[in-house]
This record gives structure tokens, sequence and C-alpha cells, in this order.
């Protein structure tokens, strides 16, 4: 929106996910890199920064960032001056920078987790997304939007959503904010075969006073994030019919990813 109603309209808008690649991925990606630059490097490629010159570049989860990597894109974000790897021209991008995290980059830059001077030019303008729960008013109408989205997405024609179902979802606090509802509502239109959204079809981690609950299949003793993971992905992939392009869409997930982990478990 902020892109669309500015005068960098005309211009490219990229967007880019910071923590799904490596360091030496992620610079290459940013900056781009010249034929021979490292093994694989066939031809010239322009990084974001250069796409995006005199319009937009969205930075995803930018606090999940390496130190090293925060120092790296300081100098571009800053001045605008990069080169592509294997090369020592300078280039210059008027790039507007866009930059969003989930987490407290305020305090991760008091306890060094973050670089402060990275931190200080980045956060210009900043704006607040409240979390699920404290929005409901405009919980309906996403919900309307992620079935629509979902159905399509499955080739279901699914016109409506049952009250009883509308009213779980309605009271539900949503502690994995836009993912989780997401993630929910593909999972129970995979499972309507009609065309409304019945309330047994949703499933939801409705655990109260922070007690876990563990499937019987999970008693194994193992609570760590890596294994909880692993039973989530293990259990999408089943209710999919080991449907891996299904499986991957709705944990949204790359198929690279998805195999990955599917050989993790």
């Amino acid at each position: 929106a902020i892109h669309n109603s500015s005068p960098r309209a005309p211009q490219e808008f990229v967007s880019f996910n910071v923590s799904a690649l490596s360091e030496n991925l992620l610079e290459s990606h940013l900056f781009g890199h010249e034929k021979g630059a490292f093994t694989g490097a066939v031809g010239q490629v322009r990084g974001k920064f250069e796409l995006a010159d005199n319009g937009t570049l969205f930075l995803d989860e930018i606090a999940d960032m390496s130190m090293p990597a925060q120092a790296k894109i300081l100098r571009a974000i800053e001045y605008g001056e990069f080169s592509r790897l294997g090369s020592e021209k300078v280039l210059h991008s008027d790039a507007r920078i866009i930059s969003a995290t989930h987490k407290p980059l305020r305090q991760m830059s008091a306890s060094g987790e973050f670089r402060e001077d990275l931190y200080q030019r980045l956060r210009g303008l900043t704006l607040y997304v409240p979390a699920l729960r404290e929005r409901r008013d405009d919980l309906a109408a996403m919900i309307a939007n992620e079935i629509r989205n979902s159905a399509g997405a499955m080739q279901k024609d699914i016109m409506s959503i049952h009250p009883d179902a509308l009213e779980k979802l309605m009271d539900y606090t949503w502690p994995g904010n836009l993912r989780e509802l997401r993630r929910v509502l593909q999972v129970a239109v995979l499972f309507t075969d009609g065309d409304a959204l019945l309330e047994s079809s949703i499933d939801l981690d409705e655990n109260e006073g922070g007690v876990v609950s563990l499937d019987e299949e999970d008693h194994s003793g193992d609570l760590s994030l890596e294994a909880a993971v692993g039973r989530h992905v293990k259990k999408v992939y089943a209710l999919t019919n080991n449907n891996k392009r299904q499986t991957a869409k709705i944990l949204g997930v790359s198929r690279s990813t998805l195999d990955r982990k599917l050989e993790e478990i």
C-alpha cells in the first residue's frame, strides 16, 4: 500500500525474506554477482537492491539476519552503495527500504543481538501491526478471504461457513496470528467436502493454562522445537495423502524445504 500510493509506484516493488538463505547466498541475492564469482555463477545476476532502484525493497524477517550479514547491508541502506560479488565496481540504488519483523528490535539492539547502527537506520517511521486477537473487527473479513483463497487454490466450491464454525474461529485467541489463521483454514478447507465450512473441520490448538497436550503418537518425551516441527510436517503430509505439492502449500514452504524436512523425520 505504501509503494502503490507513492510516486515510486511505477517502479519495482521487490520483496525478499532475509532469513531464508545462508549468509553467502544472501549477499548474492541482495547485491547480485558477476559470472565466475563463485562455483555455479554462470552469468551476471542483478541483486535485489539493483532491481529495486527508484522503487521499494521490502526486507522481511530483518531480525533474523546474522551479524556479518547486517554489516554488509548497512552501507547499502545508509548510502545506497554496493558491489556485485566478483566485481569492484560500485553501484548505486535509490531504493526505499521497508523492513518487517515480529521480534523486539529495540531490545535486541540493546542486548547486542542486533546492530545498533542498523537499527537506528531502519527505525525511521515505525508501524506497529497489532496481534490478531486485538483486531476482532477485522477477523470475520480475514476468515472469509482466507477461505476464498484456499478454496480457489484447492479447486473447491466452498461458498459459506457455518455459524458454529465462525463462532469457534472468532472466539479463538490466535497466538500464531495470520500464519496460524491461514494454516487452520487451509486444513479445514482440505477436509470440507460440501459447499460450507463446518465446525468439525476446524482443528485449533486450544490448550488451557499453557499445558501442552501431546497426541498418542507424540509420547516420546521430546518436546524440542525441532521435534514438534517434524511431527507437524508428518501430520500434514499424512492428511494430504502424501501429496508433497499440497503439503508444501499448506505449510507455506518450498518443495525443497519440505523434502529436507521429510528426510529428517
